[in-house]
């Protein structure tokens, strides 16, 4: 299993209106896509422009998948001037 790591500093006129669309890209991600197994959205709760993704998937081509569902192509273009900041990181799930 891979997890995909994100971690996003948002421009602080675009905060609420990024909340949605992420949370509105967890769930039709998981809804949507059999290789999707997690999709958790958190906040930093003393700096609201920060968000931090944890996602899990079945293997490379569950992520290949993510990227290209019409879902995520739409949530990106709708967020991409919003975002001032974006780290991703793929990881091996070790345990459990």
């Amino acid at each position: 299993m891979l997890a995909l790591v994100v971690e996003f500093r948002i421009h602080a006129a675009h905060i609420e209106a990024f909340d949605a669309a992420i949370r509105a890209n967890a769930r039709a991600s998981l809804d949507t896509e059999p290789g999707c197994r997690q999709f958790d959205v958190c906040r930093d709760p003393d700096d609201a422009s920060l968000f931090f993704l944890y996602e899990l998937y079945d293997d490379e081509a569950a992520i290949q998948a993510h990227l290209r569902s019409p879902h995520f192509l739409r949530m990106n273009a709708q967020t991409e001037a919003w975002v001032a900041h974006k780290a991703v990181r793929w990881l091996q799930r070790v345990h459990p």
